[in-house]
């Protein structure tokens, strides 16, 4: 017994010293703008996170977490020397940057000292390609959902157009370019480009929105910083774009600026009465509420609020801090080696000291497990998507501002969309019947009006409506070419017009000829015109078919094909007579001369062998007409076998023929058998 349990204390103690000791110390950095809507409550959010971390004894277990935070100050030049000096620090994951522009510079350095990148706000999504493999979205969605959310709330009303102002930067261009391909696969479109520099002042952005009053589209979506956005809306109420008529759809950098101060700002809130914006959604729970109690009592001014991105923020400390844990508990350990390329291109004669910068040996490793993250925190639950580069679930709040304060209006989450139920994941939902219908509850809308605006008017330098005309040769009396002032009349073209005279505004329209006038010309053609913007619209006999409604959208139909009885109005006298009036006068004596055709014709073959046949000419002529008119009721054998027989050689059909040859056979048998 006892040699028994010295193999195992032996044995124990084998394993104990092959599994490597934990560090005691292991450091992470945090890279943001600190003096920043989103970086004065990433920056309290991440102290609060990593004290937590140290204070929770079932995470890391005996190493200390350690932060080293570097201020970008906004800029992409300070925020790449900032990251270099970061990673002299020999930090093992790096949370941040906030800015889209800043986290495509620093993650080439993070892909050669192989070192995780959380991000918790840079939320472009050209950020998660394959070019950036150590790029972690740690916020819970990027651009492309939320401009899915945005196209949603646009054709949700209707709209089909839309002004898009944005700062001219990584981060503005690419939700830009997310928000046109989600508004093409609704069939609407960004109708005007209004972009401006990250460092306009107030001057040229009210230069550029003068230039959008001159659009047709009503409907304003803004996508900027927090930091300078409000600064638009002050234009635009200079400028008294935020009247009735205007739409104004900002993304969730307004949420996050409102939610950054309490009380809200009254000068802040006047200027964007009537505006829609999202706030990512956070479902309620005991750990949010904690974390928002602490960070309040945590802040030296009292009037900063955790928002969103702070939330994200907490929640990327504790996964790097959970991976970080999983790593070492695998055996994994914390080493650094040099780069032997930047070793090369220094070569002791540069004074930027970047051979200090060292090479994190198990970042893959570490990076694995942060992309295994399964947990919930204080957004709700934290696991990566199917594709692994953002977290799965995406959802915002869609909100509407009046008064002094935000008003929620529905959701919108990428497997339910627009919904006035809070989304829940898709993993646990069992029927899919029980998604909501597309809905949100009213809005007040700048002017404080109630109904939804129109969402365009008449540009000042507009252009008539391009309205293709197909140009028939036959059945003109729909369309066709016109000399007249239009170029264009016929049954359709009238139509249109007098849809148009019921509008209460004027619309000046110009009509194009589609088509050469030798032939009719292809209304596919002219559709895919339409849908390719080379046409506004078209007018004519053109059929509703599934392809076709595919790619453009169709008036209801105002003539319908299909069978049809025709009827008089009046009813007509009838008389003894009516059995004559389905065939004509002339039809009729071509019937009765026929029959006695027929009669004589069998006069002719049957008087020398047939007795009945015989008798005075009066007797004859007088068997003739009987025999005519009785062929119609009676069948006489061989009688009329010649009756029938006869007609069936004049039939030029030979189908025909053996059908007539068939029914006499059937009436022959028939008469033997009686």
């Amino acid at each position: 017994m006892g040699s028994a349990l010295l193999r195992v204390l032996c044995l124990c103690s084998l394993v104990a010293l092959a599994r490597p000791a934990r560090p005691a110390n292991v450091s992470i950095g945090a890279l943001f703008t600190f003096d920043s809507v989103i970086g004065r409550s990433a920056r309290a959010a991440i102290d609060l996170a990593v004290a937590d971390v140290n204070r929770d004894a079932r995470v890391l277990r005996g190493t200390h977490l350690s932060l080293v935070a570097q201020d970008t100050k906004c800029s992409g030049f300070v925020g790449t020397i900032q990251a270099l000096q970061l990673m002299e620090k020999k930090v093992v994951a790096v949370v941040g940057p906030q800015s889209s522009g800043i986290a495509h510079v620093v993650s080439h350095v993070v892909n050669e000292l192989h070192v995780p990148l959380l991000s918790f706000a840079a939320t472009d999504p050209a950020l998660a390609s394959a070019q950036y493999p150590y790029f972690v979205r740690a916020a819970r969605g990027d651009d492309s959902s939320q401009m899915a959310a945005v196209a949603d709330i646009v054709t949700y009303y209707g709209w089909r157009e839309v002004t898009v102002i944005y700062v001219d930067n990584d981060y503005g261009r690419g939700g830009v370019d997310a928000l046109g391909d989600a508004l093409e696969a609704k069939r609407a479109k960004v109708s005007f480009k209004a972009p401006f520099p990250p460092d306009a002042d107030q001057a040229a952005i009210a230069d550029l929105l003068v230039r959008v009053t001159m659009m047709e589209s009503r409907v304003c979506v803004v996508h900027v910083n927090p930091d300078s956005g409000l600064a638009v809306f002050a234009a635009a109420r200079s400028l008294g774009m935020m009247a009735s008529g205007y739409v104004w759809i900002a993304t969730d950098w307004l949420a996050a600026a409102l939610d950054s101060t309490r009380p809200p700002n009254p000068r802040a809130m006047s200027l964007v009465q009537g505006v829609v914006t999202l706030r990512q959604y956070t479902p309620d729970s005991g750990a949010k509420r904690s974390l928002t109690s602490r960070f309040a009592t945590a802040q030296l001014n009292r009037t900063a609020t955790l928002n969103a991105f702070g939330l994200a923020a907490y929640d990327a400390v504790w996964m790097a801090a959970r991976a970080i844990d999983e790593f070492l508990e695998d055996g994994g350990n914390v080493t650094f080696s040099a780069d032997p390329r930047l070793q090369q291109e220094v070569n002791g004669t540069s004074t930027l000291r970047l051979d200090t910068l060292r090479v994190f040996d198990q970042g893959e490793q570490l990076l694995h497990k942060v992309m295994l993250a399964n947990f919930t925190g204080v957004t709700g639950g934290v696991r990566f998507s199917a594709d692994g580069r953002s977290l799965a679930d995406p959802a915002y709040e869609v909100l509407n501002v009046g008064g002094t304060g935000v008003r929620r209006v529905g959701y919108w989450s990428n497997h339910s969309h627009l919904s006035v139920a809070a989304p829940t994941p898709l993993r646990i939902k069992t029927n899919s019947s029980q998604q909501q219908e597309q809905r949100l509850y009213s809005v007040i809308w700048p002017g404080e009006t109630t109904s939804p605006p129109r969402g365009w008017v008449f540009p000042n330098n507009g252009r008539p409506l391009r309205i293709g005309v197909p140009y028939r040769t036959t059945q003109k009396q729909f369309v066709s070419k016109d000399s007249g002032p239009d170029g264009a009349s016929g049954y359709c073209i009238d139509v249109f017009k007098a849809a148009v005279a019921l509008l209460p505004y004027p619309v000046p329209v110009s009509f194009i000829l589609f088509g050469d006038g030798v032939k009719n010309p292809d209304y596919s053609d002219l559709v895919n015109k339409v849908a390719n913007n080379v046409f506004d619209a078209a007018v004519g006999d053109v059929s509703i078919v599934t392809n076709r409604t595919r790619v453009v959208d169709f008036t209801q139909p105002y003539v319908e094909s299909g069978l049809v009885i025709v009827s008089p109005v009046k009813e007509k006298s009838s008389n003894a007579w009516a059995f004559l009036k389905p065939f004509t006068l002339g039809m009729w004596a071509v019937t009765g001369a026929f029959f006695l055709f027929v009669g004589a014709v069998v006069w002719i073959l049957e008087h020398r062998f047939n007795p009945e046949f015989r008798g005075s000419p009066r007797e004859q002529l007088v068997t003739i007409f009987w025999f005519s008119f009785s062929t119609m009721f009676f069948a006489h054998s061989k009688l009329y076998t010649i009756w029938l027989l006869l007609p069936s050689l004049c039939v030029p059909s030979q189908e025909m023929k053996l059908r007539l040859i068939n029914q006499w056979w059937f009436n022959h048998l028939q008469g033997r058998t009686l």
